[in-house]
């Protein structure tokens, strides 16, 4: 009998840890749909990786350059300074002292950190905001959409990790999340 009663502790225990979990699994709202949500989740996407390496990458290494192209600084401050101007094309301002020019002279590490991360806060609430994806727009001189700007804006973040992972595997800096890798996996190599 006593036996039975600790199974039957067993289960009831098991079936209370059970019941919250799947209602609190059931309450989690789907992720939000449309082509806005899409783009600001890819925009995430590099963000996370974009300061993650403004965070790896150390102070003195934010002067390194390959010859002819920008610092790792200017790099950053670049993809900052997009973000603003893609936002603006969505019809929120810059924040006053924003402007390319202002943010190509940040090197210090804490204010490139923070720069970058308020810059993708805020292309992330212009997109989200923007009232007329087919609106129609000029970009690079041209006709276009606000729904183009967001694509390219997200295709500009992109590009810019690209840049980045190579000028922090060219410095001897690990990207952080490839340091972690599944069971059996040998890290990767710098």
């Amino acid at each position: 009998m006593q036996r039975a009663t600790q199974i039957l502790a067993a289960v009831a225990l098991a079936a209370s840890l059970a019941i919250p979990a799947a209602l609190l699994q059931a309450q989690t709202p789907p992720a939000p749909a449309g082509i806005k949500a899409e783009l600001i989740r890819a925009i995430e996407a590099a963000e996370g990786h974009v300061v993650a390496l403004a965070e790896r990458f150390p102070q003195d290494k934010y002067s390194w350059h390959p010859e002819g192209a920008r610092t790792t600084s200017e790099v950053f401050m670049h993809v900052a300074a997009g973000n603003y101007s893609y936002a603006n094309l969505l019809g929120v301002p810059r924040p006053e002292g924003m402007t390319g020019a202002a943010l190509a002279k940040i090197t210090d590490k804490a204010q490139v950190v923070e720069t970058v991360k308020k810059s993708f806060a805020h292309l992330k609430e212009a997109i989200q905001n923007a009232p007329d994806l087919d609106k129609p727009i000029k970009l690079y001189g041209r006709d276009s959409t606000m729904r183009e700007v967001m694509i390219v804006a997200a295709t500009h973040c992109h590009e810019h990790l690209g840049q980045l992972i190579a000028y922090a595997r060219v410095n001897g800096i690990a990207p952080p999340w490839s340091e972690a890798q599944p069971a059996g996996r040998p890290p990767a190599k710098n």
